[in-house]
């Protein structure tokens, strides 16, 4: 999350990690690229898991970095399945939710509370193996768009993948929230668009995986 989004869109962040509509095909389509097991977080996202290992394979558990995390369902989910993960949310309460959640499934995830286009004030060095986004890219104003894209270049193992769930431009209020390929392709340097799989919703959404080359 970034500073400056209203409580309700955070609000909002939470519900899809939780128990909302991206829930269920969130964790799907994570299990398609890292590896994981059933674990009953398929139905009706088990398209998108095999979308998610076409052409590129699962992904050995490593270090990953959840951008918007909500109250920690996904975080939860990978560090479940062998993962190092760190998990940021602006929402404080978001959080506390999250670790109280973490601490009851009995998993280790380093939880921490601030905006996700100033990672350099976080504690949260790379480099990362993996980074997921949960339609918090989609949200964020324009003009912050690149810092974001930066930061996790900048922590980015090579070859490290970035799967992002996002609204399209026109499904959302406000027109110049949402995300398109071509805006990823620019604003990501250094990275490849390397797969986009329509969502399931009944408005436009999409699955982007991005690779970042090996330096």
């Amino acid at each position: 999350m970034i500073e400056g989004h209203s409580e309700g869109h955070s609000d909002g962040h939470g519900a899809r990690d939780g128990e909302g509509n991206g829930a269920g095909s969130g964790r799907a389509h994570l299990s398609g690229n890292v590896g994981a097991g059933n674990g009953g977080a398929h139905g009706a996202g088990d398209s998108e898991t095999r979308n998610g290992r076409a052409g590129n394979g699962a992904l050995p558990p490593g270090r990953a970095l959840e951008l918007g995390c909500g109250t920690g369902t996904n975080a939860i989910y990978l560090a479940r399945h062998g993962w190092e993960v760190v998990a940021v949310d602006l929402i404080d309460r978001a959080i506390e939710e999250a670790r109280k959640r973490a601490d009851a499934a009995g998993v280790a995830v380093r939880l921490l509370q601030g905006d996700v286009t100033r990672l350099d004030e976080l504690d949260a060095p790379g480099p990362f193996d993996l980074f997921f986004d949960l339609s918090c890219f989609c949200g964020i104003p324009p003009h912050r768009r690149d810092a974001y894209a930066a930061g996790l270049t900048r922590r980015a193992a090579p070859g490290a993948r970035l799967l992002m769930f996002g609204y399209g431009p026109d499904t959302l209020d406000d027109a110049l929230s949402g995300v398109t390929a071509d805006e990823l392709r620019a604003r990501f340097k250094g990275w490849e668009l390397v797969d986009v799989t329509p969502g399931t919703n009944p408005f436009p959404t999409f699955w982007f995986t991005l690779q970042a080359r090996n330096v």
